[in-house]
């Protein structure tokens, strides 16, 4: 038995290496964009994940009503305008002439379904339209949505709803969608038929993806692709290998510490930008941990306790070492370009391990204690190794944290779950981008559709009151006002840890031309080839 599995083992590599080399082998035209990201997308049904990697491809297959421009500015899509006929009613005017990948014409049916679609109670992604209360169809090309209140970013909230061909979700019994996160598939999980400037040709999870241009479209294209193959590659060495080698254009991310080798490298080079996602620790607010030697409390509780885990990083060395001077640290869990943050709020605690102590030991915990600590390793830059970095640096205070580094998936099914002490997750404010993501989704009070992404239970009834203004105040300058206190409250609160921001590097070989958004979303809708 132990020779076959030792047989099976190798049989695996060399299957998966031989695989690897007929997608690198594969004879492109001078169109065709081959591209490997390090994680495979989800699925292809587009209400199945709020994932922001699989939100970002679909966009190349689906459209919404409106989408952001590489400039993260809303622009139309499907609806060509549209106008507030009430405070809470906007109408849609949609685009004539539109056809799906199948054939099928667009209308304002498909949107009303697609809507509904979105928002039902089983949608992973109905916190993206949460003011929905209805959708009404007026003609076929004209579609009113109904707001449960007033809404000062409707439009940023449906740039992330795709809007589906409901001909097709009857036919294949896809009404409704999956639920990747709970293993609910669905016919669209696997294929496709959107309205976008690419149409799916083939599907292999976790091997390869391929799009073909869409002869159809209905926009005047930027691009001049004919072809783009996705390929994962969990592998840095193997990923920036095949860049190197000429066998790849284009690869996501780019590992920090070998931006110099690529740029020395002829033919290649990295482009660089800041990222609007923040790097941030949740923790566990019930009434005891969950790994750990206290199983009749739980310090994380204390202020005083939160407050010395936060001062005994030293995000400076991390920022230095581990990010290799890349990434900006932060003390607020929004980055700059977000409406509601404020460079005066954003100011870091000096870290100090004397300091820390000291709180520790006011707070009745002189000895430190032992807590749970849930990193993923593939999902964002450098991430096990950060956590890694902070584990060492709770030690030097007496806190033992049991490190759990694993994969994205394995990670946020734990912590979404409510089980974790101690959590990483990154928020890049999106779709909304907008202070509002973060107050709505990871710092509100579980209740209903808030609180999504507020697995620990942290509550604070003056965030809670902000929040709720903020949702319905039009008046911008109030608006981002009470965002930045809440913000500010819930940094003095330290109701979550703010690490960083971390950095966005593309590595490209020469004569693709692909701007980097803030987002890190690549819209290969605007990529030329030489």
């Amino acid at each position: 038995m132990k020779n076959f599995l030792t047989t099976f083992a190798l049989m695996k590599k060399t299957l998966a290496a031989f695989t690897l080399f007929l997608i690198l082998a594969t004879p492109v035209s001078a169109q065709t964009l081959r591209m490997a990201d390090s994680t495979d997308i989800a699925a292809m049904d587009p209400h199945s994940m709020t994932e922001s990697n699989t939100i970002g491809f679909l966009n190349h297959v689906y459209e919404g009503l409106v989408k952001y421009t590489d400039e993260l500015v809303v622009e139309p899509a499907l609806a060509k305008s549209w106008e507030f006929v009430e405070p809470t009613r906007i109408r849609f005017h949609l685009r004539k002439g539109v056809k799906f990948h199948n054939g099928n014409p667009f209308t304002a049916d498909d949107v009303v379904a697609s809507l509904l679609r979105a928002s039902d109670d089983s949608s992973p992604v109905k916190s993206n339209i949460p003011g929905m209360a209805s959708v009404k169809k007026i003609d076929d090309f004209t579609v009113d949505l109904i707001l449960s209140g007033t809404d000062p970013i409707v439009l940023n909230y449906l740039t992330n709803i795709y809007i589906m061909d409901k001909e097709w979700m009857v036919q294949h019994n896809a009404l409704l969608p999956a639920d990747v996160r709970k293993g609910k598939e669905n016919f669209a999980v696997a294929n496709s038929n959107g309205t976008g400037p690419f149409m799916l040709e083939s599907r292999q999870p976790d091997a390869r993806t391929v799009l073909v241009v869409n002869p159809d479209w209905w926009d005047t294209p930027k691009h001049n692709l004919t072809r783009i193959e996705f390929n994962p590659i969990a592998s840095d060495a193997t990923r920036i290998a095949a860049l190197l080698s000429g066998e790849l254009d284009f690869i996501t991310p780019a590992p920090l510490q070998d931006i110099n080798r690529i740029n020395s490298a002829d033919g290649v080079s990295v482009i660089e930008g800041p990222e609007l996602r923040t790097i941030m620790l949740g923790m566990n607010y019930g009434e005891a941990l969950h790994n750990s030697n206290l199983t009749d409390k739980n310090p994380l509780r204390d202020l005083r306790v939160r407050q010395a885990l936060n001062t005994a990083i030293n995000m400076d060395l991390i920022h230095e070492k581990v990010m290799r001077g890349k990434s900006r640290n932060s003390a607020l869990l929004v980055a700059p370009p977000v409406p509601g943050y404020s460079a005066k709020a954003d100011v870091r605690v000096k870290s100090d391990a004397t300091l820390a102590k000291q709180l520790l030991a006011e707070a009745g915990y002189p000895d430190g204690f032992e807590v749970g600590f849930d990193c993923p390793n593939d999902r964002y830059v450098n991430d096990e190794e950060i956590c890694q970095a902070i584990t060492a640096m709770w030690a030097r205070i007496g806190v033992k944290a049991q490190l759990t580094a694993q994969t994205k998936s394995k990670h946020f099914k734990k912590a979404l779950a409510g089980e974790s002490d101690i959590f990483m997750v990154g928020w890049a404010t999106l779709p909304m981008l907008d202070s509002y993501s973060v107050l709505s989704a990871l710092l509100h009070t579980r209740s209903g559709r808030m609180g999504a992404w507020n697995p620990g239970g942290y509550s604070n009834l003056k965030i809670d009151e902000l929040t709720d203004k903020v949702a319905v105040e039009l008046d911008p300058d109030k608006r981002t006002a009470m965002m930045t206190e809440a913000l500010t409250i819930a940094r003095d609160d330290v109701s979550m840890i703010a690490l960083h921001q971390q950095p966005l590097a593309w590595g490209i070989r020469d004569g693709i031309h692909v701007k980097v958004s803030a987002d890190n979303k690549p819209r290969l809708w605007y990529v030329t080839i030489d």
